[in-house]
């Protein structure tokens, strides 16, 4: 029985996209190649996603992420921010990026020359609930 409970499990995938509800709502993914993470603080009130990679970032004039898929779109800064292997964008709204994220097959990263992708496989209702999050009204 034990190695029935334990075989399973170790055979559920983990989830690879999350959501954390709190005073401070939070989407965040891991993958080998990069991680992503978004957060909505009502107080500000204000959006952030930082995608952070393996190796660090080298400075460019405009950070892009290219959304691969059914509903495919590229979005465009020069407001990014770079802290070695993390960048980081603030903005009051970020429903381009949600749409991108919860529609969309592949994301990509793109700052000059460099680029990493990650999966949005499972991404739709972890996406769905950090909008209830973002939405919800505040005490």
């Amino acid at each position: 029985m034990r190695l029935t409970v334990l075989a399973l499990v170790f055979a559920t995938p983990a989830a690879a996209w999350e959501t954390t509800v709190g005073r401070v709502c939070t989407l965040a993914h891991d993958a080998p190649q990069a991680s992503v993470r978004l957060t909505y603080d009502p107080a500000v009130p204000e959006y952030s996603i930082t995608v952070t990679r393996t190796g660090d970032w080298r400075p460019e004039p405009v950070f892009s992420i290219a959304f691969q898929g059914p509903a495919g779109l590229t979005i465009s800064t020069n407001r990014h921010q770079i802290q070695g292997p993390s960048i980081s964008v603030t903005d009051s709204g970020f429903g381009n990026v949600l749409n991108g994220l919860e529609f969309n097959e592949t994301a990509t990263a793109i700052l000059g020359s460099q680029a990493v992708s990650v999966s949005l496989a499972g991404a739709a209702e972890p996406v769905q609930a950090f909008r209830a999050c973002t939405s919800a009204p505040t005490a």
